[in-house]
């Protein structure tokens, strides 16, 4: 059998093919390009929503009826005014049943002190008559001590007569209700025959401006800022549509919840800070005669 004729060049061309293939398959091979990681959602947070109510920007007058003596209040006889009215500074509000009697009564101690008057400018005379004739022997001094007894009688009942007149003026005036400001009528309290209570006659606001009182619960106070912007509902459609306002005050302690709302399972023993809220020229305006309207105030953030 013969050889077959050697080909060195085929052998070593393999060998390099062999050492290629080996080589490449120890390379590393590339790591494929990382998936794209989505950001993570922001987190807005939430509003912060609160029950509240209207007010006057200014203070608010409790227009008591007066005490008359062992009787009490007096019944109220008459009655000028209605909610929501503007009234001004010394107009007459209301009347009340005792005023007729005291008329009476201040006519009769005027009466009396007119005649006190006549009396002791007669006893003045008769003190100085018998001074007279007691410096010239013709008079007793005993007389003349009590001629000067009886002015100082007189004259003391004149005092306690005109105390008197001065006491019945003041009742007197007070028998009659004026305003004490230019405000307006926010409640009334008592009408025509009844006999006003503790929360008196009316409730006089002193300013045209509403502002807004929102109760916050302790738990979202944090969320609350001075100036922050806040938007105002009517929780029983008192007006429409949404008023603009603005975080004008935060109370400095927690107190009891005094605003509940109509939900029945509502936390009537809730603690909250009152955060008094300046509404906007034009949402005041549109509200200037619903104080106590209720309300739901959300802060937005």
């Amino acid at each position: 059998m013969g050889r077959l004729p050697g080909r060195p060049w085929l052998l070593a061309g393999g060998g390099a093919l062999l050492l290629l293939v080996g080589v490449l398959a120890m390379r590393p091979r590339p790591k494929p390009p990382a998936a794209p990681v989505a950001p993570a959602p922001v987190l807005q947070p939430e509003a912060v929503s609160a029950l509240g109510y209207l007010e006057p920007a200014g203070e608010v007058v409790q227009m008591a009826a007066p005490v008359s003596g062992i009787a009490g209040t007096p019944r109220l006889s008459l009655l000028l005014v209605q909610e929501g009215q503007r009234v001004r500074r010394g107009q007459l509000l209301a009347s009340f049943d005792n005023r007729p009697r005291l008329k009476a009564d201040l006519a009769a101690v005027n009466a009396r002190l007119q005649a006190l008057q006549a009396q002791i400018r007669l006893q003045r005379r008769e003190v100085e008559r018998y001074s007279n004739a007691a410096s010239t022997g013709a008079a007793p001094l005993v007389l003349l001590d009590e001629k000067r007894d009886e002015l100082v009688k007189l004259e003391g009942q004149w005092r306690e007569a005109l105390a008197q007149r001065q006491g019945l003026q003041v009742d007197l005036a007070n028998s009659e209700l004026r305003a004490p400001l230019d405000a307006t009528v926010l409640k009334i309290h008592a009408q025509v025959g009844e006999r006003p209570g503790n929360e008196g006659v009316m409730e006089l606001g002193a300013s045209d401006r509403m502002e807004a009182v929102a109760e916050v619960y302790e738990s979202d106070i944090n969320r609350v800022k001075l100036g922050q912007s806040v938007s105002l509902t009517s929780e029983n459609g008192g007006f429409s549509g949404t008023l603009q306002a603005r975080v004008l005050r935060i109370a400095p302690q927690v107190s009891r919840r005094q605003v509940l709302s109509t939900d029945p399972t509502g936390d009537a023993d809730a603690r909250v800070v009152e955060v008094r809220l300046a509404l906007d020229p034009a949402a005041a305006a549109r509200v200037r005669n619903l104080s106590g309207l209720k309300l739901i105030a959300r802060f937005n953030p």
